[in-house]
């Protein structure tokens, strides 16, 4: 615990080091190589902290005869695993990928915090260190956000993210409210006594959906995140993406799992009905996208929604006494939430060195960068197999196992949740293959083909920092997927602690498989499955140059039937979308084409135009929005009250508080 805050006080000092008189090289060096080696001593304390035992420490801050409570337990050491393993990427990559920011005084001041901030809110234990450190983390991510703040766009982003973290912030400020009591309990040991009411629970559990999802950008409270991830630096969209993400995820699982007590049977219906929905329609947005870091953003919804659908399986394992069958449910979303920090991470640094090396964001205006860019398009290549759920990689490994719960689920007692939870598995297996396809058109078009701009043919491959971190992580990718039975094993601790049960140990299976119930249940290999592709794609490529190449031929191009067309003839990602939206958007977002074909003689172009439109921002935001410029214009009127209007204002209000107060004792 003491080193754990050592480290966090060194982020936060490493702001201050910007404003030493430094070169704008050595600004950037110091401090994200200071964050990259911090981060690794904090991932290194949090690995062996998961089995070791809980550990405590109060710091004299915070509110008067409170002070500031901080908690390592098997659960805060995972997720500070997963926060700190990305931001040692996310460092090593901006020693790099930082020298081409325009104004770097707008990201260094900011990113040490954000850092801190997200490390203090997994080791915060009462309610108020929390709710500081979750502004912390909230505010420095909304200046990193504005950083690019002249782009087109970006200003807009930033309001509404900010609006949504201040909302989501209201709502975990209710919910504590309600945890702690008329005693005003704050300390988490202290709110954990405290018996909730079932209807309180029920208001407490969707305050956290609020406050929580709104963060991690659960439908319908999604609407900041495809706005704010594409405006922040790369290196930023990262660690928002695939790691602040799963800061909100341990906020729910904190106060759900552990704060709320012994939870409801129907506690997990909103959890995995808003998890599923969540998952098919985020990956539904992706495809429709053609801004690559729109692209990953929507994908990071889809993640979410998987993440929450295994939350939501574990709490409905729980409070039907099924630990073990919990152990499944809730290893699984810890282990995509790790999953979805690796290759999120890794996809949004390919982002950035695409970004770097042609100014290009959007997937149209590429094409043929696998011959310019060949590390970093191999590394992303591995990112986006395992983001498409594909085996050996590790996004198969953790899916998996969720649809191993599923298939437990007809053991639970209650029939709402006997027909819930397949309704939701048909959405996630949907939701997976979408995603194959939203990434095999991601991939196809921003590196295969030939370049469809000036920019996209002159690419360079990226700095030795970027491209490393990005095979790092990508090599991450395939080993967590190959042996996941270490993390498995390594995860049972945190699985104990919050439904008490746990999976067999996987690691005495033989040859790296795994059984998440019993081997006579279902098992999972991904070494074998690794070898087997290996060596069958040795053999064939043996095949191909042994064979195959005496008859090779080379000749031009099948240009269409249009001679000289040029790289203007490929699919583009767009038609590559065109049969998945008029299949899904036509129902999800009212999506329609309109083609103008000229007649015979004619010499205009033919032209298409496609509309969309987000229906979950029409009947939900736009009304909000206009209500608050209405109240905002009533209310402007209060500035010009006099004074006796102002003093009789307070006066009602300070009794309605009175009588709030006294009617809830």
């Amino acid at each position: 615990m003491r080193v754990l805050l050592i480290g966090v006080a060194v982020l936060l000092g490493g702001s201050l080091l910007s404003l030493l008189p430094l070169s704008r090289e050595s600004k950037s060096s110091v401090i994200y190589g200071g964050c990259f080696a911090t981060c690794l001593v904090l991932s290194a304390m949090a690995l062996v902290g998961v089995a070791g035992d809980a550990s405590s420490a109060v710091l004299p801050l915070g509110l008067p005869w409170l002070g500031a409570h901080f908690h390592l337990d098997a659960l805060a050491a995972v997720f500070l695993v997963i926060v700190n393993l990305g931001g040692a990427a996310a460092s090593f990559y901006a020693l790099g990928y930082g020298a081409h920011e325009h104004e770097p005084m707008r990201v260094l001041p900011f990113y040490p915090a954000f850092l801190a901030g997200m490390n203090l809110v997994i080791l915060a234990a009462d309610a108020y260190s929390f709710l500081f450190s979750w502004e912390l983390m909230s505010l420095a991510s909304w200046a990193l956000v504005m950083a690019h703040h002249r782009d087109a766009g970006t200003t807009r982003a930033g309001y509404v993210y900010l609006m949504m973290a201040s909302f989501g912030t209201f709502a975990l400020l209710l919910a504590f409210g309600f945890l702690a009591g008329p005693g005003g309990a704050f300390a988490f040991d202290a709110i954990t006594q405290h018996v909730l009411s079932p209807g309180v629970g029920a208001i407490v559990l969707a305050l956290a959906f609020i406050g929580a999802g709104s963060k991690a950008g659960l439908v319908p409270l999604h609407v900041w995140l495809p706005l704010a991830h594409p405006a922040a630096p790369s290196h930023v969209s990262a660690l928002m993406s695939g790691v602040m993400t799963k800061v909100a995820v341990y906020a729910f699982i904190r106060i759900v799992f552990e704060l709320m007590g012994a939870p409801a049977w129907w506690w997990g219906l909103p959890a995995l009905l808003l998890g599923g929905i969540t998952a098919a329609l985020g990956v539904l947005y992706a495809l429709m996208e053609t801004d690559i870091k729109r692209i990953l953003a929507y994908s990071t919804i889809e993640n979410i929604g998987i993440i929450f659908a295994a939350l939501g399986l574990a709490l409905a394992f729980k409070a039907a006494g099924m630990g073990d069958a919990g152990a499944l449910a809730v290893t699984a979303a810890l282990f995509h939430a790790a999953n979805h920090m690796l290759f999120k991470s890794t996809l949004f640094f390919g982002a950035g060195t695409i970004i770097v090396a042609t100014g290009e964001q959007d997937v149209e205006r590429l094409g043929g960068l696998i011959h310019r860019m060949p590390i970093s398009s191999s590394a992303f290549l591995i990112a986006a197999l395992a983001i498409s759920s594909l085996p050996p990689f590790n996004g198969f490994a953790s899916e998996w196992l969720v649809f191993q719960g599923i298939l437990v689920s007809p053991h639970l007692p209650r029939m709402a949740l006997k027909l819930l939870v397949p309704a939701v598995g048909v959405l996630l297996a949907l939701s997976a293959a979408l995603a194959a396809a939203c990434f095999v058109r991601a991939f196809g078009a921003a590196y295969l083909g030939r370049a469809r701009t000036a920019a996209a043919a002159a690419a360079r491959e990226a700095d030795v920092w970027s491209v490393s971190s990005m095979v790092v992580c990508a090599t991450l990718c395939l080993l967590t997927g190959i042996f996941p039975g270490a993390v498995i094993d390594w995860m049972q601790p945190a699985a104990v602690a919050l439904v008490g049960g746990r999976m067999p140990p996987q690691l005495d299976i033989a040859w790296f498989s795994i059984a998440p119930v019993s081997a006579s249940r279902s098992s999972y290999n991904g070494f074998l499955i690794f070898v087997f592709l290996v060596l069958a794609a040795s053999f064939a490529a043996w095949v191909v140059h042994r064979v195959a190449s005496r008859a090779m031929r080379r000749a031009p191009f099948w240009d269409c039937g249009y001679p000289g067309a040029g790289p203007i003839a490929q699919y583009s990602a767009t038609s590559l979308a065109q049969p998945i939206r008029r299949v899904f958007a036509t129902v999800a977002f009212d999506a329609h084409e309109q083609v103008d074909m000229p007649l015979p003689g004619d010499q205009r172009p033919a032209t298409i135009h496609r509309f969309m439109r987000d229906p979950v921002w029409e009947f939900a935001y736009a009304p909000v929005a206009a209500g608050v410029g209405w109240m905002a214009r009533w209310m402007n009127r209060l500035q010009f009250l006099t004074i006796r209007r102002y003093l009789s204002a307070v006066f009602v209000t300070l009794i309605l508080l009175l009588l709030v107060l006294a009617i809830w004792g």
